[in-house]
């Protein structure tokens, strides 16, 4: 079993001291970080997205899993982050107000990092105006939104229509994310993109920047 496959095993085992000994066999390998994190953690937590879906495993498992990642995120971010990778540009991120769940959010953050954007993180619970005022502040073209209650995605409309209603539009691009989020709803709301997930969230700013 290649060593990225063990990560993604240890992963679903929940066992994070195994995952992180892993990890840190795959970087002392010099296996490339963003192949760990792609190929291993997040192989790894696809398939528990899909376990819990299909009712297999339960929320213990789930945060088990996600304290792993966590750890083993830590460990990587170093290699993710480049000293000598220049700024793209500056993205502001947050969970929005009401939603304290931040893991998804907080793993978009590094690959932005690692693709060498510049993130304003503002962590979770965080009220609309917030995200307004410091893509203002921070002169930051892309605001990332996400969300994991179904309860707060609503949210996420205020933050666009005040984008709007504050004359950003064109100037602010708005991509929401997370697991109740979906394509159909980020158009509903007049969002100028959706990701599916943290890889495809960094495909998605690099377009929204390109087409700025």
């Amino acid at each position: 079993m290649e060593l990225v496959e063990q990560i993604a095993q240890r992963l679903t085992e929940g066992d994070e001291v195994a995952v992180a000994a892993a990890v840190s066999q795959a970087l002392d390998a010099g296996l490339p970080a963003t192949r760990i994190l792609q190929d291993g953690l997040l192989a790894g937590m696809s398939q528990i997205a899909e376990r819990f879906k299909a009712h297999e495993i339960y929320l213990p498992d789930v945060l088990l899993a996600a304290r792993a990642m966590q750890a083993s995120m830590e460990l990587l971010k170093p290699h993710l982050i480049g000293k000598a990778v220049p700024s793209r540009g500056k993205v502001v991120l947050g969970t929005v107000q009401g939603d304290l769940h931040d893991i998804g959010k907080n793993l978009v953050g590094i690959m932005l990092r690692g693709a060498g954007y510049e993130v304003i993180d503002l962590g979770h619970d965080v009220p609309p105006q917030k995200f307004i005022e410091t893509a203002i502040a921070e002169q930051a073209p892309v605001i990332g939104l996400s969300a994991l209650l179904t309860t707060t995605m609503p949210v996420m409309k205020t933050v666009v229509d005040l984008v709007r209603q504050q004359g950003l539009a064109g100037k602010v691009r708005v991509i929401v994310g997370g697991a109740p989020v979906s394509e159909n709803f980020a158009r509903q709301i007049g969002a100028d993109a959706y990701g599916y997930d943290a890889a495809n969230a960094v495909e998605r700013v690099n377009e929204l920047l390109l087409t700025a």
